[in-house]
């Protein structure tokens, strides 16, 4: 290598060492770096929130939650209370946790979470079907009595679309339900409101615990498809005379997509965290009925097998090993007790309908 070329490479280093030391230089990198560094730290923050928001609710006391919602109003503690003031604490549950109502969000983290929003959905459907049974049912006295007004106005309102973010948004349709059903807990106990009624009676119990029935059975049957099943096509069993619309084949293959499995899960966790604390406050509100009945101890054994589907998971995430494989399947022991407690359910409308 000649002296030129030695020259003029040390020339290209020492001008390169300019270049890196030069401050528009450094202001270019600097600028980089910050954002880099603004941008794993905003990722971080909204994966801990995230995180944090993920959390389901703990469950409540209901009896302390009927005084809490009674003091508001300065009502007393009637028949219907604890069931109405159950159902204004789901709703007001959904709304006021600590993440918010998530279903509805359009931005990071909530947009990115699906557990919670499935959560919420389980929640919202077993709260519409109280609410239909208060307004059609418990509230009225037999078929040609006028319907209350306030829960007239509850039970559309709670049935509104749960992801609608703006005009309406979905806080604001729910939040007029959950008003309008403390004007119907509060008028239960006022003497100016005879119209105001609950009603224990054992044909409206039973005819609510018939939709609950059929949530569960449904929630049972598609959390037993996270392993993939054939079934028996059972849809006209039991009427040798019953048709249906279109024809299906003898034989069903049945399997939740892998990307729903976790979906369906936490739509079974909210569902039954709603309808733990409902029974609970029917407990209370019908417990002449279920004595008289010999049911008490049915519907508190239904109350223990859905309590067991609270408990903490031991794995990040929602686990789907085969029936008798190494690995749990946490969608099949949820269909376990769910099973059980619909097959509880039954037997407990069984008792109802006898004399």
């Amino acid at each position: 290598m000649d002296l030129t070329s030695l020259l003029e490479q040390l020339k290209e280093r020492l001008q390169q060492l300019i270049n890196l030391y030069h401050p528009e230089t450094w202001r270019e990198k600097g600028w980089l770096w910050s954002s880099g560094i603004g941008s794993l730290t905003l990722v971080v923050i909204l994966f801990v929130v995230g995180m944090l928001w993920s959390y389901e609710p703990d469950l409540f006391d209901i009896r302390e939650n009927t005084a809490l919602q009674l003091n508001e109003s300065s009502s007393t503690v009637v028949t219907g209370s604890h069931t109405t003031a159950a159902l204004v604490r789901a709703m007001e549950t959904l709304l006021e946790k600590p993440s918010g109502y998530l279903s509805n969000d359009i931005l990071p983290p909530g947009v990115f979470l699906d557990n919670i929003p499935n959560w919420e959905f389980g929640v919202l459907v077993q709260s519409r079907d109280l609410a239909r049974s208060l307004r059609n049912d418990m509230s009225r006295s037999q078929s040609q009595s006028m319907e209350n007004k306030d829960l007239a106005i509850a039970e559309p309102q709670f049935n509104f679309s749960n992801d609608s973010w703006i005009f309406p948004a979905t806080e604001s349709e729910y939040r007029t339900g959950i008003e309008a059903l403390r004007r119907y807990l509060a008028g239960l106990s006022s003497q100016g409101e005879e119209a105001t009624q609950f009603f224990a009676r054992a044909d409206n119990l039973r005819d609510w615990l018939a939709v609950v029935e059929k949530r569960l059975g449904s929630l049972s049957q598609r959390l037993s498809a996270s392993v993939g099943q054939e079934r028996i096509n059972t849809d006209l069993a039991g009427d040798p005379e019953a048709t249906q619309s279109t024809s299906t084949p003898e034989r069903v293959e049945v399997q939740t997509p892998w990307l729903e499995i976790d979906d369906v899960f936490y739509e079974a966790r909210g569902s039954t965290w709603a309808l733990i604390h409902f029974l609970h406050a029917v407990e209370i509100d019908f417990q002449e009925i279920l004595r008289k009945k010999n049911a008490l101890v049915s519907l508190r054994q239904i109350i223990r097998e859905l309590e067991a589907t609270q408990q903490s998971l031991s794995s990040p995430t929602v686990l789907n090993g085969g029936g008798f494989g190494i690995f749990a399947n946490y969608s099949l022991v949820m269909a376990s007790y769910i099973s059980r407690a619909n097959a509880a359910v039954i037997d407990m409308r069984n008792l109802l309908s006898q004399g």
